[in-house]
C-alpha cells in the first residue's frame, strides 16, 4: 500500500516548485575596532564584567544586588517568563509525537414488552479502545519545528538575562542615588550649622550697634531657604530607601532598616572591550539574532507545508456484550492516511510569504540592536571620561572656594570684612561643593551605565538557574 502511495507523494514534491522562499541574507555590519573614549578611564584594576558589581569593593552594593537577583518581584518575574517559554517549546514539539487517548464506554439497556410475549433480558455493553495517530515525519517538520521552538526557547533566555543585567544596574543606581542624597543632606545640614551660627553672630553685633538689622534678615533668608532644601533632600532620600526595598523584594519593611553610607567612592575601571565583543556578550543582541533563528526555521516549516502529511492510525480495542447473546471481541486497525495540499496553495503561499516578510522584521530588528547596543556603549565611554575630567576640576575648585570662604570667615569675625562678601564667598563653596557631589555621583552613574551597555552581569556560558527541557 505504501508503494502505491509513492508516485502521489512524488506528484506533490514536483508541486512544491516555486513555494520555496528567499535565502536567508544576514546584514552586513562591520563594527569599529575601538570605542572612542575606551582605555582612557585612569581607574582601579579592571573589572570582571559578569559580576561587575562586586568589583567596587561595595558589601552593601553586593548584597543588595543578590538579593535583587534572588528575591526581587521584577527577577521573579522573569523567571517565570523564561518558565513559560520552557513550557512553549514542550508544547510544540509533542504536536509530533504519537497521539491518542483511551477511550471507554458502557451502556445497560432493558426492553419491555407490551404483549404477551417475555421481556428480553437485560443488555450490556462494554467498549474499550486505544486509537493512535502518528505523523510519520517524512521531511524534517519535527526538526524545523524543533530548531524554532529551541531558537524561541534562546531568545527568551536572553530576554531573561537582559532584564536581570537591568535589575543590577537599577539596584546599584538607585543606591548610588540614595548615597548621593545622604551626602547632599550632609551637606546641607553643614550649611544649616554655618548659617546659623553666622545668624548669632551678626545678632549679637546688632544688639551691641556693630551691625544693621537687615544684615540679621539676609542670613535668616539664607537659613530658611537651606532649612527647606533639607526638609526636600530626606524626602527624596527617603523615597530612594523605598525604592531600593521594593527593587531588593522587601518594600514592606521600614525603611529604617536600609542603613546607608554617606561616602561616593571612586569606581572601578572598565574591562577592555571591542566593540566586536557586544555581539557575544550583549543580551538583547543575542536575542535578536536568535529571532532571525526563529523566524527562519518557520519559513522552513510554512515551506514544508506544501508536502503532504503521511499518518500512521493504528488503533487496538476490546467490545464485551452480554445479553440474549453473549459476545467478547478484541480487535486491531492499522491505517494510513496521505494529506495532499492542492487547492491549499494560495493560503500556503501567503503564509509562506508572512513568514519570509518577519524573516526581514527580525534582520532589521538585529541591525538596530547592533547599531544601539554599539552606540550605547560608545556614548557610555564618552560620559565616563567626561565625568571623571570634571571630578578632577571639581575637585581642585572646591579646595579653592572652602579655602576663600575659611579666609573671609576669619575676616568678617574680626571685623575686617563685609557680610557681602561673606555670604559671596559662602554661596561659592556651596555651589562647587554641590557641583563636586554631583559629578561624584554623575561618575558612578556612569559607570554602571558603562557596564550595563558591555553586556555586563550575566556570563554567555552559563544557563539560568532552572535547566531547560
Amino acid at each position: 500500500m505504501v508503494l502505491r502511495l509513492v508516485p502521489t507523494v512524488l506528484l506533490a514534491i514536483g508541486l512544491l516548485g516555486c513555494a520555496t522562499g528567499k535565502h536567508l541574507a544576514m546584514p552586513d555590519l562591520l563594527l569599529p575596532a575601538v570605542y572612542s573614549a575606551a582605555g582612557s578611564s585612569g581607574f582601579l584594576s579592571a573589572a570582571e564584567p559578569d559580576t561587575w558589581w562586586t568589583s567596587y569593593g561595595d558589601a552593601q552594593l553586593q548584597l543588595l544586588v543578590e538579593r535583587a537577583l534572588e528575591g526581587g518581584t521584577d527577577a521573579r518575574l522573569a523567571l517565570a517568563r523564561l518558565d513559560e517559554a520552557r513550557a512553549v517549546r514542550a508544547q510544540a514539539l509533542t504536536a509530533y509525537d504519537p497521539q491518542g487517548r483511551v477511550q471507554a464506554s458502557a451502556e445497560r439497556t432493558q426492553s419491555r414488552s407490551l404483549g404477551d410475549d417475555p421481556s428480553p433480558p437485560v443488555a450490556q455493553a462494554r467498549n474499550l479502545a486505544l486509537p493512535i495517530s502518528w505523523e510519520i515525519d517524512l521531511f524534517g517538520r519535527r526538526s524545523a519545528a524543533r530548531d524554532a521552538a529551541d531558537a524561541d526557547l534562546a531568545a527568551a533566555r536572553f530576554a531573561y538575562e537582559a532584564s536581570r543585567s537591568s535589575l543590577a544596574a537599577q539596584v546599584a543606581q538607585t543606591l548610588f542615588e540614595a548615597r548621593g542624597l545622604t551626602v547632599q543632606l550632609e551637606d546641607a545640614r553643614a550649611n544649616e550649622r554655618i548659617q546659623g551660627e553666622l545668624l548669632e553672630l551678626i545678632e549679637r553685633r546688632f544688639e551691641r550697634g556693630l551691625a544693621a538689622g537687615s544684615d540679621a534678615d539676609r542670613v535668616g533668608a539664607e537659613l530658611a531657604r537651606s532649612r527647606a532644601q533639607r526638609m526636600a533632600l530626606e524626602a527624596d532620600l527617603y523615597a530612594a530607601r523605598r525604592a531600593l526595598l521594593v527593587l531588593t523584594g522587601r518594600g514592606l519593611l521600614p525603611v529604617d532598616d536600609l542603613q546607608l553610607g554617606d561616602t561616593l567612592e571612586e569606581p572601578p575601571a572598565m574591562p577592555d572591550a571591542v566593540p566586536g565583543d557586544l555581539l557575544r556578550r550583549r543580551p538583547d543582541v543575542r536575542e535578536a539574532r536568535a529571532r532571525i533563528d526563529s523566524a527562519s526555521a518557520s519559513v522552513r516549516l510554512a515551506e514544508l507545508d506544501f508536502f503532504p502529511t503521511l499518518t500512521l492510525h493504528p488503533s487496538l480495542g476490546l467490545s464485551q456484550q452480554r445479553g440474549s447473546i453473549n459476545t467478547s471481541l478484541s480487535f486491531w486497525t492499522l491505517g494510513l492516511g496521505l494529506d495532499i495540499p492542492v487547492l491549499d496553495r494560495p493560503r500556503l503561499r501567503a503564509a509562506l510569504d508572512l513568514q519570509g516578510a518577519r524573516v526581514d522584521q527580525a534582520l532589521i530588528r538585529y541591525e538596530t540592536a547592533v547599531q544601539t547596543a554599539f552606540a550605547e556603549t560608545d556614548r557610555a565611554f564618552v560620559r565616563l571620561r567626561a565625568a571623571q575630567q570634571r571630578v578632577e576640576i571639581l575637585n581642585a575648585g572646591e579646595v579653592r572656594a572652602r579655602r576663600a570662604f575659611d579666609a573671609t570667615h576669619i575676616r568678617y569675625r574680626r571685623g575686617l570684612g563685609d557680610l557681602q562678601t561673606l555670604l559671596d564667598a559662602e554661596a561659592a563653596w556651596r555651589a562647587t561643593r554641590s557641583a563636586l557631589t554631583t559629578a561624584r555621583l554623575d561618575r558612578l552613574l556612569q559607570s554602571v551605565q558603562t557596564f550595563k551597555a558591555l553586556g555586563g552581569g550575566w556570563s554567555p556560558s552559563t544557563s539560568p538557574s532552572r535547566s531547560s527541557s
